[in-house]
């Protein structure tokens, strides 16, 4: 009765235990288990940016913002508009017409992607929802007059995948912003009446289970309240069980605290980091945002996906691919293709993928590219090119006598012979049949 009696009350106490505002504290919170769980989502950049469609999501900071301006951008906009145009003149072309959410999340469904993460706001400020604070600067009281965030929430989250939002913490010309930044971040005017009152609604609203915080990088965190508002959500958000969050919380927060980590845009770390980690990379290796302009050698290819997606679960991260829908609210057909070709693989060879972990060795090229991860007792050897023969010769396994090698899609049990006593071994391998991704997948048991 007693051990009962203990039990409870560390039980109570653990969830009782409170997250203080100090990164010592914030960064002690463990992730939620679903998050390493799931690897791989899908990262949507959509906004008025999508209507000019030239250059990146940043056109309008490249047009207006930078000193001296992108030459090309104010060429593109005294070519094709009038003279005096205005990137607010963009939202009411920003409709969305064809925009049909269930459309959308079937799509990233057949992806095989288990989370979502959509642009709730990017840096010129439009919030693809009826934020309270953005008076006709948002979807529903312009553009599309429609609330984008809670339409495709609504359907993701009906095919049991998790839903998370991105989210600016700057905003390039808001004139509350500006003065906080001529004032050296010293006053915070933006944060206070802007920010975060937005933030707080925005998870009240849409009980996101991942926020993506950027835009931090001109101020500390102390600037943005990040502390304050990072223990709210960890201790009394409707999502503090749930809830995931990145390290983009101010100046030098980067690879250093938050949540997960993602150091920077299309990190690719050399060696097993040992922080939990996330790769953000886009199907169009120029921009996040949708292109009017793009060309298919501008874009990555299924097998290039395939093989970052494998060394990227290897080294223990998860994998977010970007898209970028078209103001009138499509997925490029050219990119749906891309994220069904993904789902196709990983319907194979996803039990290499999700709830894996990294293996003692997580890569080797004796005879192709290989990397490794585990589940349960299970090695899967993920060979990322086709070898040139029918043999592969893998060193990092060391066999025993119950050893057995299967290929994932194929149920009969591969020969194998070892290279030295106990260590290494040669796979026979059968014909490899197509493989969307140009990569296959050996499971082997009984080894260490």
């Amino acid at each position: 009765m007693l051990a009962v009696s203990v039990l409870v009350v560390a039980l109570v106490s653990q969830t009782a235990a409170r997250y203080t505002a100090d990164w010592t504290s914030l960064d002690a919170r463990p992730l939620p288990p679903w998050y390493d769980e799931a690897k791989v989502g899908i990262f949507v950049h959509w906004g008025v940016f999508s209507v000019p469609g030239f250059g990146s999501e940043w056109f309008w900071w490249h047009w207006q913002g930078q000193q001296p301006p992108d030459q090309k951008c104010v060429s593109y906009m005294s070519k094709n508009y009038p003279p005096g145009f205005s990137y607010p003149e963009f939202a009411p072309q920003f409709q969305a017409q064809f925009f049909n959410p269930e459309d959308w999340a079937d799509i990233f469904k057949a992806s095989g992607a288990k989370y979502v993460v959509l642009t709730a706001k990017h840096h010129e400020g439009f919030t693809n929802w009826e934020s309270p604070n953005s008076w006709n600067w948002n979807s529903v009281d312009t553009g599309p007059h429609r609330d984008l965030v809670g339409d495709l929430g609504e359907a993701v989250r009906n095919r049991s995948l998790h839903y998370g939002l991105y989210n600016s913490l700057y905003e390039w010309f808001h004139p509350l912003y500006l003065i906080d930044k001529k004032n050296g971040f010293k006053t915070q005017e933006f944060v206070l009446h802007k920010l975060l009152p937005e933030l707080y609604n925005m998870v009240v609203r849409y009980r996101p289970e991942v926020i993506w915080s950027d835009g931090d990088w001109e101020a500390p965190d102390t600037y943005w309240n990040s502390t304050q508002f990072l223990a709210w959500l960890y201790n009394d958000s409707p999502v503090k069980d749930t809830i995931v969050t990145n390290d983009r919380w101010g100046s030098g927060c980067a690879c250093k605290h938050g949540g997960y980590y993602n150091c920077e845009d299309k990190y690719t770390p050399g060696q097993l980091p040992k922080h939990k980690w996330e790769k953000c990379t886009s199907v169009d290796t120029l921009s996040w945002g949708y292109r009017r302009n793009m060309k298919m050698s501008e874009l990555m290819n299924l097998p290039t996906i395939i093989e970052d997606l494998v060394r990227t679960v290897a080294l223990g991260g998860n994998y977010l691919l970007n898209v970028g829908p078209t103001p009138d609210g499509m997925i490029p057909t050219v990119f749906e293709e891309r994220l069904r070709g993904v789902g196709a693989w990983l319907e194979i060879n996803g039990e290499a993928i999700y709830a894996s972990e990294p293996w003692r060795v997580q890569y080797e090229n004796t005879t192709v590219p290989v990397w490794y991860t585990f589940k349960g007792t299970a090695v899967y050897a993920i060979m990322t090119t086709k070898p040139p023969k029918l043999t592969l010769q893998l060193l990092g396994p060391k066999t025993s006598a119950t050893t057995k090698v299967t290929l994932l899609g194929n149920p009969h049990s591969l020969p194998w012979s070892p290279v030295y006593p106990n260590a290494g071994l040669t796979v026979l391998l059968p014909e490899l049949p197509y493989s969307p991704g140009q990569a296959w997948t050996l499971r082997l048991d009984g080894i260490k």
